[in-house]
């Protein structure tokens, strides 16, 4: 399984649909945004069946990495990481971009401190789950 850029925004949102309205209860109006259209969608399928994605946005020296997910049945096998590292190369490789920045649900900041990111401000609400923002330095 291997990570892709995608056009498939159909896919990844079924994908952001099944694990953060259905499975975490948040509310469509707080999930959907105008964003996905600038936003580069990566994508992990098992076979034809699409498992895993996060998108990638730009605030100029900062990369931001978010709306990763994975289905329940592909958990535990590194694929959140794959996301994760993709992420990271693909923001080593835009010239001016010198950290990367994600809010993580707090219970996955052992999860990304493991993938080099650092804790930073103060804990907040993002759809009623607690969050930290986490960066990365390139």
């Amino acid at each position: 399984m291997t990570v892709k850029v995608t056009t498939d925004l159909a896919a990844c949102h079924a994908l952001r649909r099944e694990v953060f309205i259905e499975e975490q209860g948040i509310a469509e109006h707080e999930e959907w945004d105008d964003l996905d259209d600038q936003a580069v969608q990566l994508l992990i399928h098992d076979d034809d069946t699409a498992v895993a994605s996060a998108r990638l946005l730009r605030a100029g020296a900062v990369g931001k990495i978010g709306r990763v997910c994975v289905t329940k049945s592909h958990r535990g096998k590194g694929l959140g990481a794959d996301l994760v590292r993709f992420g990271l190369e693909h923001f080593r490789g835009i010239a001016g971009v010198s950290q990367v920045e994600l809010g993580a649900q707090c219970y996955a900041i052992p999860f990304y401190e493991k993938l080099g990111f650092v804790a930073f401000g103060p804990v907040y609400d993002d759809a009623g789950i607690p969050h930290q923002d986490m960066r990365a330095a390139l």
